[in-house]
């Protein structure tokens, strides 16, 4: 992507409405109406630098209890400036409203999954109508694009990225974001990043935590990765691209395991205080209401946990936490920083505040 590919010109979306450059706005574009007939609107800011450059997507809330992401995107919105920009930053803060206002994963009423709906149709589900909109008019405009989610309820996940790593393009943006940990997945039809991609526009998943929070530490840190994908890409061509000391590439199929509990009981985590464990460690212990019986689970390799059951309660064959396993040469990088302070992963305990 060149400077002359989009040349400081106006961004136009909704039949005509534009930004034009070196303006900023923050807008309120209708996807749906309620059952009062009023109308769905969900929040956008578009920077449209004074410079010429490509346009990025930043979105968050496909799944309406995933709040980090709206968070970063808030404020990614208020700090950058028109004039620094070369290009265009299209902040989509919240793409499912319902379930947004509803503090739930998906649509309300039908439990449609709108991360499974795009590009969308506009004679389609309710779902499949908002993926319509906000494809046509925002994100097919874009020459790359960021996906924020966190985990679902009950869980937490490390920070990491994922994207289709065979894609040179997915492997440069993934790398320019800068998170220790990449999954690399082609991820499932109707997902916002697999259509994107498909279409050419280069786009990934961001994981940070949990669901239902805001947590400052993983923010900031996914504000620094946005800030490096910038640089990267031009628009702040005076910004270095930020390098995280080490990174783990995992093939999403090949590379991790779910650790799952073989009884049921109450579920007490033992890791920590990183997210690092060898092979033998304790990761947690499942115990009867009367504490007569109680089951330690081992850690079956020596690897970085990525997500872990917060629930504290477990069936058979409940997930507990996910491995992925490290190699010798990561697993010093690892080391050296708990040694000299420095590595966060989670920050320390089991929490991520």
């Amino acid at each position: 992507m060149t400077d002359d590919e989009h040349c400081a010109e106006p961004f136009c979306y909704a039949d005509g409405d534009e930004v034009p450059p070196g303006e900023k706005q923050h807008l309120q574009h209708s996807i749906g109406e309620t059952y009062l007939g009023n109308p769905i609107e969900f929040p956008i800011t578009i920077i449209n630098g004074s410079h010429p450059g490509p346009r990025i997507f930043l979105s968050a809330a496909v799944h309406g209890d995933e709040l980090n992401g709206v968070k970063v995107l808030q404020e990614v919105a208020a700090e950058y400036d028109p004039t620094e920009i070369h290009g265009t930053i299209v902040c989509l803060h919240v793409l499912n409203v319902p379930g947004f206002v509803a503090q739930q994963r998906y649509i309300p009423v039908y439990d449609q999954d709108l991360n499974r709906a795009f590009p969308g149709r506009r004679q389609g589900t309710t779902a499949s109508r908002m993926a319509d909109e906000i494809y046509r008019q925002f994100v097919s405009q874009c020459d790359v694009g960021i996906d924020f989610h966190t985990s679902t309820r009950h869980r937490t996940t490390l920070f990491h990225v994922r994207g289709a790593m065979n894609n040179q393009e997915i492997e440069r943006l993934a790398f320019a974001f800068g998170t220790n940990v990449i999954i690399s997945s082609t991820g499932s039809d109707g997902m916002l990043r697999t259509v994107a991609t498909n279409d050419g526009i280069p786009t990934i998943t961001v994981e940070l935590g949990k669901a239902h929070r805001f947590q400052p530490l993983l923010i900031a840190k996914a504000l620094n990765g946005v800030e490096s994908v910038l640089a990267e890409y031009g628009l702040l061509p005076d910004t270095p691209v930020d390098w995280p000391g080490w990174y783990r590439v995992i093939d999403a199929n090949d590379e991790k395991r779910w650790i799952r509990a073989d009884v049921g009981g109450l579920v007490d985590m033992e890791w920590g205080p990183f997210p690092f464990v060898y092979e033998g460690d304790p990761i947690c212990t499942i115990s009867d209401h009367f504490k007569r019986e109680t089951r330690t689970v081992t850690s079956p390799v020596t690897g970085l946990i990525v997500g872990f059951l917060e629930n504290p309660i477990a069936f058979p064959g409940h997930p507990l936490c996910h491995i992925v396993q490290t190699d010798r040469s990561t697993r010093r990088e690892i080391e050296a920083e708990i040694r000299r302070g420095e590595f966060d992963g989670y920050g320390t305990a089991h929490s991520l505040e």
